[in-house]
């Protein structure tokens, strides 16, 4: 699957073998053409096999498209072994225009007309078929086109969609860089000025909000390159994780320190469990966890860390109210908010989530 000259001719391929197997089995319903079905069936694998040979990926977009030329002769060839029933023969003439459709523009479909119309006719006359029977042509081809032109037009606009959203996505991308590096430029000055403030032992009160200060200052340069995960977005769409091994103590204590709450959060962590996570994703997750535990939720505050089989589990636990009925149906949504209810002590609840991360 997909466009360009080498799935064109790859596609093209396939058509052709399938022609030929059924050329083969054709044989068993009219065995007194078998050497006539043999030959037609060689020439359809004869012409499929340099189709899955050729590297088409060095050709123009256009070069597959010759493919169908000879492919019109064969459908020729092969009505006129069945004796003029066109009755096979004509449905592989609009999958070829299919085919051609979905990879060429539409002077190749109109360009098509003539072997396909001669492809078509040619044997019917040969094998002296009715006159209904051959101005069944006059029905044929403009279906055949028409119904080509249709898939053609379909596959140019979504073709121009998808170039018009990688337009998007790639200045989308160059823009979220030049904003991450032009941020950590300022950042790193504060820093500096944050560090120079700290070695001059101001009093300790000074001193505690000029450590907070520089550890989130930390924490938004983290932010800062977290905004280049764009470009750690895979071809499936899926974010490419940097998953590394992290002591879950010191990693769950580190988050803790970015975290201002009015209470204390309480810590059940094995001091030598090990985790294996991307840390910006974790810090991320376990801040708004524990964000939002107290903010909506009530104490006392539980984070935990602990194995389950092939997985290790984040729980965040708070004591409050839980959340409401109408808003489960979006927790998950982007910045899905509920209004805090007023706490009791009787529905606790816990956010749980399964790495990797």
């Amino acid at each position: 699957m997909g466009t360009g000259p080498r799935a064109a001719g790859r596609q093209g391929g396939v058509l052709l073998a399938l022609a030929g197997l059924l050329a083969l089995l054709g044989i068993a319903n009219d065995p007194g053409h078998a050497d006539r079905l043999l030959f037609v069936a060689a020439c359809d694998f004869g012409l499929a096999l340099p189709a899955f040979l050729t590297p088409w990926e060095r050709a123009k977009p256009n070069t597959p498209a010759w493919l169908g030329l000879p492919s019109f002769a064969v459908l020729g060839l092969s009505t006129w072994s069945f004796g003029g029933s066109a009755t096979g023969t004509g449905p592989f003439l609009v999958l070829i225009y299919a085919w051609a459709a979905l990879h060429f523009p539409r002077w190749i479909l109109l360009a098509y007309a003539v072997p396909a119309s001669l492809a078509y006719v040619v044997p019917l006359i040969l094998t002296r078929q009715p006159e209904l029977v051959i101005g069944s042509a006059f029905v044929l081809m403009p279906v055949a086109i028409t119904v080509a032109l249709l898939i053609e037009a379909q596959a140019r606009h979504l073709r121009s969609d998808r170039a018009r959203l990688a337009r998007i996505e790639h200045w989308r991308a160059a823009m979220m860089g030049t904003l991450a590096h032009d941020v950590r430029t300022p950042l790193s000055t504060v820093r500096m000025v944050l560090e120079e403030l700290r070695t001059q032992a101001p009093p300790a009160p000074a001193g505690r909000m000029l450590d907070a200060a520089l550890r989130q200052t930390a924490r938004i340069t983290r932010l800062a390159e977290g905004l280049l995960d764009v470009q750690r977005i895979d071809n499936e769409g899926e974010l490419r994780l940097d998953r590394q091994p992290h002591n879950a103590s010191a990693l769950v204590n580190e988050v803790l320190s970015y975290v201002r709450l009015d209470h204390d959060v309480k810590v059940d962590v094995g001091e030598r469990l090990t985790i294996h996570v991307d840390k910006q994703r974790f810090e991320q997750i376990l801040v708004n966890l524990i964000t939002n535990a107290g903010r909506y939720g009530r104490p006392p505050i539980v984070v935990r860390v602990y194995s389950e089989g092939q997985f290790d589990l984040l729980e965040v636990r708070d004591h409050g109210p839980g959340i409401p009925d109408s808003l489960r149906s979006r927790l998950f949504s982007q910045f899905a908010v509920g209004r805090p209810r007023r706490a009791t002590p009787e529905s606790p609840w816990s956010s749980r989530s399964r790495a990797p991360w």
